[in-house]
C-alpha cells in the first residue's frame, strides 16, 4: 500500500515530524528524514493493525493533499 505523507521539520524537536492525511492520527518523528520515513512506516502498520483488531477498517479513500504557503 501506498500512502502520501507530509514532512515537516520541527525547530524545537530539531528534526521531522511525518503526518499520513489518510489514516486520522497517525503520526512520527525522526532526527533526520530517513529516520523519520522509516518510523512512520513502522506506525503506519501498527495504525492498520489496530483498526483491523477492532473491526474498525474501512477501505481507505486516497486524499487529495494541497501544499501551499501563505505568508501572514
Amino acid at each position: 500500500m501506498k500512502f502520501k505523507v507530509v514532512i515537516t521539520y520541527d525547530s524545537d524537536y530539531k528534526g521531522y515530524v511525518v503526518d499520513v492525511p489518510e489514516l486520522v492520527g497517525c503520526m512520527s518523528q525522526g532526527k533526520t528524514i530517513d529516520e523519520a520515513l522509516a518510523n512512520i512506516k513502522d506506525a503506519i502498520n501498527g495504525w492498520l493493525e489496530v483498526e483491523r483488531k477492532h473491526g474498525r477498517l474501512e477501505p481507505i479513500e486516497e486524499k487529495e493533499v494541497f501544499l501551499g504557503e501563505v505568508t501572514v
